[in-house]
């Protein structure tokens, strides 16, 4: 897992999983502590778009994008 401040509030997980694929997704939290609200994010956020998750995390593109 990787992830990616957009703000202060706002952060990015990029997500690999055991089969190679992966998949990002955005959320909001509180600003405190972005190594354990990063986690929050990755269960529950939003799933980003492929063409905007690898804007953000180019060095995941080889791996298979996770439908």
């Amino acid at each position: 897992m990787k992830f990616r401040a957009l703000d202060s509030k706002v952060l990015v997980v990029a997500v690999k999983g055991a089969i190679n694929d992966w998949a990002a997704y955005i959320g909001a939290v509180q600003g405190e502590n972005h190594q354990l609200e990063c986690k929050e994010v990755a269960d529950n956020g939003t799933k980003l778009p492929r063409e905007i998750a690898e804007i953000l995390f180019p060095e995941f593109d080889e791996l298979e994008w996770r439908s």
